[in-house]
């Protein structure tokens, strides 16, 4: 997508974030190569996206390339987070395909993210390679009390997680830690996208957690999310039953 890597970090209190509802939470465009109205590639990534909208939801992960000559194709692929049922994830997919042609017209690649899936599509293959180009955070503005003890809990946390992740079918995982044997517990969420592989997966995840300390030093929530994996932490339970 971009040349150049691409890290931002927006600033969220955790009661904005939950007040987007369907909303995206971020994307990006291109700013490469453009395709024109009724153009070969334009047809192709509209097929591309009507087939990802059915063959994603009944396992949360989907990729498909269309198009006969390399010039006129388009890859594509999407995810939705392990939690989400079929029926969310289909709905989230489904607007996440409507928007970015809104967001982004006539793009020949693209990504954007909400809180119940991602979407990407780009005119060359970018199947099996972790993604560090395409990359944002959100964080709680709010401080934690002893930040040096919870940074090392979320990373001790989302580092268990990131090898469980790996090792998961659906390279997801998700789970929890009590704070100092307290009450209070640390939630935390891991999760690739499925044409990784297993160690690239991982490694995606560790790159991600160690972004943390460049945008949620000592916060009580934060994300790193990208084109490849994506991590989350708060201070409450964020994922569905």
């Amino acid at each position: 997508m971009a040349s150049s890597k691409l890290f931002t970090v927006v600033l969220l209190a955790l009661f904005l974030q939950t007040s987007f509802g369907a909303n995206p939470l971020y994307h990006i465009c291109s700013n490469t190569d453009n395709f024109t109205d009724q153009s070969p590639y334009e047809s192709n990534l509209k097929i591309l996206m009507n087939s990802l909208i059915y063959k994603t939801p009944s396992s949360g992960f989907g990729v498909g390339s269309v198009g006969q000559y390399q010039t006129q194709q388009a890859h594509g692929l999407a995810l939705c987070r392990g939690d989400v049922s079929p029926s969310e994830c289909k709905t989230c997919v489904s607007e996440a395909t409507t928007e970015i042609l809104s967001l982004c017209p006539h793009n020949k690649g693209a990504i954007i993210w909400y809180d119940n899936c991602m979407f990407k599509y780009l005119h060359t293959d970018f199947f099996g390679k972790i993604d560090n180009t395409n990359k944002f955070s959100l964080l709680n503005v709010q401080n934690v009390t002893d930040p040096s003890t919870f940074n090392y809990m979320v990373k001790d946390l989302l580092s268990l997680l990131s090898y469980k992740a790996s090792m998961d079918t659906k390279f997801y995982a998700e789970g929890e830690l009590k704070i100092n044997g307290e009450s209070d517990k640390i939630y935390g969420l891991t999760q690739c996208t499925r044409d990784l592989s297993s160690v690239d997966c991982k490694k995606c995840l560790d790159n991600a957690i160690g972004e943390l300390p460049n945008c949620c030093d000592g916060k009580k929530g934060g994300r790193v999310v990208g084109g490849s994996c994506n991590i989350r932490y708060e201070i409450y339970s964020f994922v569905r039953e």
